[in-house]
């Protein structure tokens, strides 16, 4: 199976708000489909039995059963390999520059002033909400 294909099953699950709020409800621990049923009352144990198989074709949910029970594990796997994929290089990226933000910001904060630019600045000050002058 392709990795667009799981890609696709993950982004699929992920897609519903009652999913989600089950997750969120596995990331505390494992818990019994009764148990998740309680977390979102207004949808019937078919409906949660559902979106539980949706949640385990896509890989984030790994069922056990334990004589009667049906206990519901959360592996969060699939949801990091979306996250190195799509998240990562861009939250480099914006570390980067944010890096390179800091340290402009703070070699423009030692770089002395000429006296006219601490004029200019003090003058900035001195207007309401830092509005510049025009002139003329």
């Amino acid at each position: 199976m392709s990795t667009d294909d799981e890609d696709d099953r993950l982004f699929k699950a992920l897609a519903h708000r009652s999913r989600r709020r089950i997750l969120d409800a596995l990331k505390a621990g494992p818990r019994t489909t009764g148990m998740l049923c309680d977390l979102v009352p207004e949808l019937d144990r078919c409906t949660v039995m559902q979106h539980l198989k949706v949640l385990e074709d896509a890989g984030v949910v790994v069922v056990e059963r334990r004589g009667r029970e049906r206990w519901n594990h959360l592996d969060a796997l699939p949801i990091h390999a979306i996250h190195e994929r799509w998240i990562g290089p861009y939250a480099a990226y914006a570390a980067s520059m944010l890096s390179r933000l800091k340290r402009t910001s703070e070699q423009e904060a030692k770089a002395p002033r000429t006296l006219e630019q601490t004029d200019a600045a003090q003058s900035e000050g001195d207007r309401p909400n830092g509005l510049a002058s025009r002139r003329r």
